[in-house]
Formats: C-alpha cells, sequence, structure tokens
C-alpha cells in the first residue's frame, strides 16, 4: 500500500492517475500503454525535481517514512545464518535491539541494531526503537564477544533516541549509553555503523562509535530531535522546522562538517521506494568499509577508532 508524504502531493496525484488507468485497461475497457508511458516520465521527472531539492525536515519526514526498511530487512537481506543473542545478563531482553552472531559475505561478524517494527504490533513490541538501559548492556555484552574472537561489528542506527521514561532512567539509563560508548571505544575489531533512517542522540551514538560512519542519503543525525530542540529553544514544537535547519542534521552536513564518514546513495525518490536496491548499496558500502580496514591489526583499529572521536569537537573548523 503507497504511503505520500505531505509534500508527495503532486506525486500521489499523478500514481493515482496512473493506477487508475490500469485498472480500466484490466477490465478491457481501453489500451492505455502510452497514456501510462507519459504519467511515469512525468512520476520520474516529479521524482527526480523533489527528492533533489529536499529540505531538512523533508529529510526527517522521509528519514521517518514507515515503509523505509528497518534494522530488519537489512539483516534478513545482508547476513546468512543469523542467530539472535538476547538479554543483558543482568535485568532482562530489549527487543528495540536487535543483536546476534551471523556471517556477512561468510564472514563471523556481531550485528547490532535498532528496530522500530512495520506494523503497530511489532512497533509496540520493538518500543519504537527506542532502547532501555538493558538493551544498551546488551550491546556492551556483544561488542566484548566480538573482541574476544575477533570479529567484526556491524551497526544499524535507527532511533529517534534512547527510551526515556522513568524506569530507565531508574535503572540507570545515561551510565549504559556512557559505558556502551567506553567499550566501543577499546574494541580491537573493525567496527562499521550505519544510519538508516534516524540517528538520534546518545541513543544512536551508543552503537555508532565505529572506526567508520556510514549514513543514507536520506537519513538524519543529531543531538536532539527537532521537535524537542524546538521545544526547548522556542517554546514550540511546532517550529520543528526550524529546529531541522539549524540543527544541520543531514548527510550532506554533517559529512560537509566530517562527522561522517560516507553517503550511502538511496534509489530514487527514497530508499522506501525501492527496499532491495537500498539494501544492496548499504551492501556495498560495508564491504568497501570492512576491505579498507583489512590487514590492520587490533592496537591500529582501536587508536584510529580513538583517534576519529577525538578529533570530533574540531570537525569542520580548519
Amino acid at each position: 500500500m503507497a504511503y505520500f508524504l505531505e509534500f508527495e502531493k503532486s506525486l500521489a496525484e499523478l500514481e493515482g492517475q496512473i493506477e487508475e488507468l490500469r485498472r480500466l485497461s484490466d477490465n478491457g475497457d481501453l489500451n492505455i500503454v502510452e497514456e501510462v508511458g507519459k504519467l511515469e516520465q512525468k512520476v520520474d521527472r516529479e521524482l527526480r525535481q523533489t527528492y533533489g531539492r529536499l529540505s531538512a525536515w523533508q529529510k526527517v519526514q522521509v528519514a521517518r517514512h514507515p515503509l523505509r526498511p528497518k534494522c530488519g530487512d537489512y539483516v534478513e537481506g545482508l547476513i546468512t545464518d543469523f542467530t539472535p543473542l538476547a538479554g543483558d545478563r543482568l535485568y532482562a531482553e530489549d527487543n528495540a535491539l536487535l543483536s546476534g552472531m551471523g556471517r556477512y559475505h561468510g564472514r563471523p561478524v556481531i550485528v547490532l541494531g535498532q528496530e522500530k517494527g512495520n506494523d503497530t504490533e511489532s512497533r509496540v513490541r520493538h518500543n519504537f526503537g527506542m532502547v532501555r538501559p538493558e538493551g544498551y548492556r546488551k550491546s556492551q555484552r556483544l561488542m566484548e564477544l566480538a573482541n574476544r574472537f575477533g570479529m567484526p561489528i556491524l551497526s544499524f542506527v535507527d532511533t529517534s533516541g534512547a527510551y526515556p521514561g522513568v524506569g530507565a532512567e531508574e535503572r540507570g539509563q545515561s551510565e549504559a549509553i556512557a559505558r556502551a560508548i567506553q567499550v566501543s571505544l577499546g574494541l580491537k575489531v573493525p567496527f562499521v555503523s550505519i544510519i538508516i533512517g534516524e540517528g538520534g542522540s546518545g541513543g544512536a551514538i551508543a552503537i555508532a562509535t565505529a572506526n567508520t560512519v556510514l549514513m543514507m542519503e536520506h537519513a538524519v543525525y543529531s543531538v536532539i530531535s527537532p521537535e524537542g530542540c524546538a521545544s526547548i529553544l522556542w517554546r514550540d514544537g511546532e517550529r520543528a522546522q526550524d529546529a531541522a535547519e539549524a540543527l544541520k542534521i543531514t548527510a550532506q552536513d554533517l559529512a560537509e562538517l566530517k562527522l561522517i564518514d560516507d553517503i550511502v546513495p538511496e534509489p530514487l525518490g527514497g530508499a522506501h521506494r525501492e527496499p532491495a536496491a537500498a539494501i544492496a548499496a548499504v551492501d556495498n558500502a560495508m564491504g568497501a568499509a570492512l576491505s579498507a580496514m583489512e590487514g590492520l591489526d587490533g592496537s591500529e583499529l582501536l587508536a584510529r577508532r580513538r583517534e576519529k572521536f577525538l578529533k570530533l569537537g574540531n570537525a569542520g573548523l580548519a
């Protein structure tokens, strides 16, 4: 079922016309091949024009698109023999963080990723991708497991932020995030992370303190959501669009500021239009990132990762 964003109204009308013509053709009322071809060309032009000039706020909407491929889709498409690993061995399992081990092009890897879910039931089960302390402690456990057995780590970031509930704070949310970052900085294995949708605050960086940080073309990555920023700065959540522009949250902004390593191109019209093509593009980017680390010993990987993040305070200032 198609789902169109607010700024895609003209696209919705054109694609509606195409569907109506196809329905009439199926009923044998007329031959519409030529007319459908013309409309499809219009759709293609409209997509190129619209997605070639997206504002920061529009990119936020694309990053949150309900049909956009989720972490589970990437794991299913890229990882073979995937075996989920559950629990932090301290409190509970957290379904918001998908985690386990499998093979990436035959190579054993550890996989971490925030899973938002694809329908109401799964979104509630995965807590809309908002990880609790036990999820971040689970990530620590798996990162240490990867370090022990020399397995690369692949992480898929897609969260509006860590879960802000009272219970999460009581169980040490901030400590769990900080500890996850600390563990990441001490790893001696290759670590590749990609922001596939939203990269929100410490909830994202807890599993994105990697040697190589990639970002989908229409993903966003920020210290706070535009709505949260607007509520704090202007006491008005309706000014989220202004906040999105000011925060510099797009992949293009962050690449210019040297806060990410590379941008992964999306299919025309966003990853939600052609999920298989988006997953293939991520495969190419992740494979290249891992290949670039071949031959580096653990100490070199650790030193490069630490140096990378220590430099971020001066990024874009030179």
